[in-house]
């Protein structure tokens, strides 16, 4: 199957005004309804060099600096004290086994009874860590959820986009996983000009080689995540676009989540709306939960193609 063609380059007149479109239509707005997931950024440094990463994350992209147990216990104790319905703690990177603090951060969220699930490669870093995570699957179960990184089903593409020598790792990572009775997922992406079907097939042939028992038709099981590229162009999303397109805001990620990262350079971590726009001072919203809880404009190329258009979610 051939790759889809290079897509048309992004307008600069498009999403730059918060309330207005380049047509002068009205931006299409998100009300945060309820905090389910919040997600930690735990570091922009990763083990890895991706070719398209939407982060940066790198073995020297240091940007957004590693985060302390300490300072995501204030957020668990800002959702405690303000009796947040908060059910998830997602932590991302970077690659998240990199932080000194990930297990003790772990402990505490498990411990105080919230799902945690960790975004990873599931190569050296994580596998470093196997004894303190088989004693966590020991305690918590199915509370601790892995997901793997595992861009295509075949060697070849998965290491067009992560690097030479990076699948054999992270195939032995997974299988490591599965064989201890972790709950994980998967995820992959849709770049490679395929119809979704034919990579679920995919996925799922893969599935059963190596023993691993996850279903490739579930959506949450194999997360299939859309493109995100911030320079192709993309229509902007008006307040008549849920209509047409028959989308409700409720079912766009910042509706229900929110994230937390550390600048580097910085005293304190503050929030944003969500996981695709880290970088993007427009979408930094305070310091707290309480400041972060306001209405998040779509004026940024990742909210109409990764959340509206192509129904992504970073959570399960």
């Amino acid at each position: 199957m051939l790759d889809s063609a290079p897509a048309a380059t992004l307008d600069p007149r498009k999403f730059q005004d918060p309330f207005l479109t380049a047509k002068g239509e009205r931006r299409a707005r998100v009300e945060l309804g309820a905090l389910r997931t919040l997600w930690i950024n735990t570091g922009t440094l990763c083990n890895l060099t991706c070719r398209s990463c939407y982060i940066e994350s790198s073995p020297r992209n240091d940007r957004l600096a590693y985060i302390s147990a300490g300072e995501v216990e204030r957020y668990l104790d800002e959702i405690a004290r303000d009796r947040l319905p908060t059910e998830e703690i997602g932590f991302t990177g970077g690659e998240p086994f990199m932080n000194p603090d990930i297990v003790p951060m772990l402990e505490m969220v498990l411990g105080r009874r919230f799902r945690a699930l960790v975004l990873t490669n599931a190569m050296r870093p994580m596998r470093k860590l196997e004894q303190p995570l088989l004693s966590l699957r020991e305690r918590y179960g199915d509370r601790l959820v892995i997901r793997v990184s595992l861009d295509h089903y075949t060697a070849a593409r998965h290491e067009a986009e992560r690097g030479r020598r990076s699948w054999l790792p992270t195939i032995e990572g997974l299988r490591w996983l599965a064989r201890n009775g972790f709950a994980v997922n998967v995820a992959g992406r849709t770049c490679w000009g395929e119809a979704e079907a034919d990579a679920r097939r995919g996925y799922a042939r893969l599935f059963e080689e190596l023993g691993v028992h996850l279903d490739a038709a579930d959506p949450v099981a194999l997360v299939l995540f859309p493109e995100m590229d911030v320079h192709a162009d993309v229509p902007e999303i008006t307040v008549d676009c849920w209509g047409i397109l028959g989308v409700s805001p409720e079912s766009v990620m910042c509706a229900t989540s929110r994230m937390v990262i550390k600048r580097k350079g910085t005293a304190r971590p503050t929030v944003v709306a969500c996981t695709l726009v880290p970088y993007d001072p427009r979408f930094e919203m305070g310091e707290t939960l309480a400041e972060a809880a306001g209405p998040v404009s779509l004026n940024h190329p990742h909210c109409a193609r990764f959340c509206v258009l192509g129904g992504g979610s970073c959570s399960k």
